[in-house]
């Protein structure tokens, strides 16, 4: 489809967030090869869309869709829709089936199925990245992925951290970029829908009762008592007052 017929005030909305993400951390530069994570998901289906038209300010790239199929479905009858999508809009695509999934979530691995899942699918795509020369992997994690990522750390690992929208790894020879950090997850999905993108079932047995979903439904509960929490988590990450963390806690 041609830019002007996606010239609606959603695209143009979240092109302009998008192009400021992107421009704030420096995420591309002239002659950066991307390597767009597409899961099938509406996020992912929603960056790619995004990406693959002009920014005013940001300079020419080149892109390459990754899907990487987990292996849920035996038919791979999602990985054929994504499939004939990328072929369809023309873009340098790599597809792959794998048995991610069900290994994850074997007998050996029950308790933690999501870390190895992570772990072996970003493995993956790094090894893609160098076999295609790519210096940049775009992630579809929006600006409620950090806010959840933010509280997932602080709960369940101990720690306060969560995504950023550019992370250099291996010694800053590849990039890990989040183009959608400052857009709200349900403009993503409003715009997935209206442009009408084929969209996968999610497979995975566990997606339904993962921690993030706890979280995502902790913080629906408190929106009924007030709305602005999303948003005065996502300030209160650029508020962080060190003086008044205690710089040493005993162990208990």
């Amino acid at each position: 489809m041609a830019v002007e017929e996606k010239r609606t005030r959603l695209f143009l909305h979240l092109k302009k967030w998008m192009e400021k993400a992107v421009m704030d951390y420096g995420m591309i530069a002239a002659g950066d090869r991307v390597l767009v994570g597409v899961s099938g998901g509406m996020d992912s289906m929603a960056l790619l869309d995004l990406l693959n038209t002009p920014m005013v300010h940001v300079p020419p790239f080149s892109l390459v869709a990754v899907h990487i199929d987990h292996g849920f479905d035996p038919d791979g009858a999602g990985c054929g829709i994504i499939a004939r999508y990328l072929n369809a809009g023309g873009y340098d695509a790599v597809l792959e089936r794998s048995d991610i999934g069900p290994l994850s979530h074997s007998e050996y691995n029950r308790k933690n199925p999501c870390f190895l899942c992570s772990r072996l699918r970003r493995k993956r795509i790094f090894e893609i990245a160098a076999e295609r020369g790519c210096n940049k992997i775009a992630f579809a994690h929006h600006r409620d992925d950090i806010i959840e990522t933010l509280l997932i750390n602080l709960f369940y690992g101990r720690e306060i951290s969560t995504m950023v929208p550019d992370q250099s790894i291996f010694g800053g020879k590849l990039h890990i970029i989040r183009p959608l950090a400052y857009i709200r997850e349900g403009l993503v999905k409003k715009y997935a829908k209206e442009r009408g993108f084929p969209v996968i079932e999610n497979g995975c047995p566990t997606s339904r009762t993962s921690k993030r979903r706890r979280v995502k439904d902790l913080l629906k509960e408190l929106e009924k008592e007030n709305p602005r929490v999303r948003d005065n988590i996502w300030k209160a990450m650029g508020h962080v007052k060190t003086e008044y963390l205690p710089a040493k806690l005993g162990d208990r």
